[in-house]
């Protein structure tokens, strides 16, 4: 039987050990947990933030988050790739 006690803390608790367990580029700001709370509405009230429960969902959020501006820049490039191309027929 397995038994779960959710402890909520703080946001700037949660920012504290968040950041402690993390590698350097997993570090978070009070903004972007500010943004992540923003976006997850229905999944943090007030300011009952839990580790065991936000921590995975905040990392899979802030490396999605991480990676959205290199498919803008891929993306963009790729445009260019197929620009200006002569038309090429074969009979």
């Amino acid at each position: 039987m397995v038994c779960l006690i959710m402890i909520f803390i703080s946001k700037e608790q949660f920012l504290e050990e968040h950041n402690k367990l993390s590698p350097l580029n997993l570090k978070a700001t009070p903004a972007l947990l500010n943004r992540f709370k923003e976006e997850k509405k229905p999944l943090i009230k007030d300011n009952e933030w839990c580790l065991d429960k936000f921590r995975i969902p905040f990392i899979l959020w802030l490396t999605a988050a991480k990676k959205e501006p290199e498919k803008k820049i891929s993306k963009s490039k790729k445009d260019d790739v197929y620009k200006n191309y002569p038309e090429t027929h074969y009979d």
